[in-house]
């Protein structure tokens, strides 16, 4: 007699392996929940660049970015984002859930602010163009990075050590000033967040069998679409150096 109330038959059914069956289950829960994972990194990441975009659009059409950038308010605005990446990564283990998205949505706004710059600078349509050149080539790499069955974390020390060595010489140039130096900066930059796009992304696919069914589980989505933004933000900001059209 068929035990048809049983949520959980012993019957696999006909030919049927039950352990090929139960490993063929957890392949398919772990594949859904894996594309749920990363849906959900996706969706924070394209959300706070939206909300970054429409920030500095409106702070930079206001007339209020061009007036506060030429105060000293200017540099409050330049480091409130780092400040509110470092208070990220350093409290995500101790900080809720919560607390990490209203953190997520308070980055995306300061670099909004900061972002507002670029429409002093270069032309509307300049960076527009920039903005979906970046927008095609992070697709193209983050979907590279996910599906490559080529581990890529070999790589992943010379991006770090090659990303420590822009900032130095971003920094240096500050003072040196140097144009063919920036352009150097600027190149290296864009082949760097290129591959950091296709590491992280590879990287946060992995770390989601760790984090499955954790309390981690929500704060790892968030961190996952900060560290995503960045990769976009920076390589947007590298390729407008050379696609922009100064005003």
């Amino acid at each position: 007699m068929a035990n048809w109330n049983d949520p959980q038959p012993s019957s696999t059914g006909f030919g049927a392996s039950p352990s090929l069956s139960g490993a063929r289950g957890r392949s398919t829960v772990h594949d859904a929940g894996l594309r749920r994972h990363m849906l959900s990194i996706y969706n924070y990441m394209a959300s706070g660049i939206l909300l970054s975009g429409i920030v500095a659009l409106g702070f930079a059409f206001s007339g209020m970015a061009e007036a506060v950038m030429v105060t000293p308010l200017r540099w409050i605005i330049a480091l409130c984002p780092l400040a509110f990446v470092m208070v990220m990564s350093f409290g995500v283990n101790r900080l809720s859930t919560s607390t990490m998205q209203l953190l997520f949505w308070a980055f995306s706004v300061g670099m909004g602010l900061s972002l507002s710059s670029i429409f002093l600078v270069y032309t509307g349509p300049s960076i527009a163009v920039t903005f979906f050149a970046t927008a095609g080539a992070f697709a193209g790499l983050s979907l590279f990075g996910y599906t490559t069955q080529k581990s890529l974390s070999g790589m992943g020390t010379f991006l770090i050590m090659g990303l420590i060595g822009i900032l130095i010489a971003s920094l240096i140039n500050v003072f040196l000033k140097s144009s063919p130096l920036a352009w150097g900066i600027s190149f290296l930059g864009i082949l760097i967040f290129a591959g950091l796009t296709a590491y992280d992304t590879q990287k946060l696919k992995e770390q989601y069998s760790y984090v499955a069914g954790t309390s981690m589980a929500g704060k790892a989505v968030i961190m996952g679409a900060l560290q995503l933004y960045l990769d976009f933000i920076n390589m947007f900001l590298m390729l407008l150096r050379f696609m922009g059209d100064r005003r």
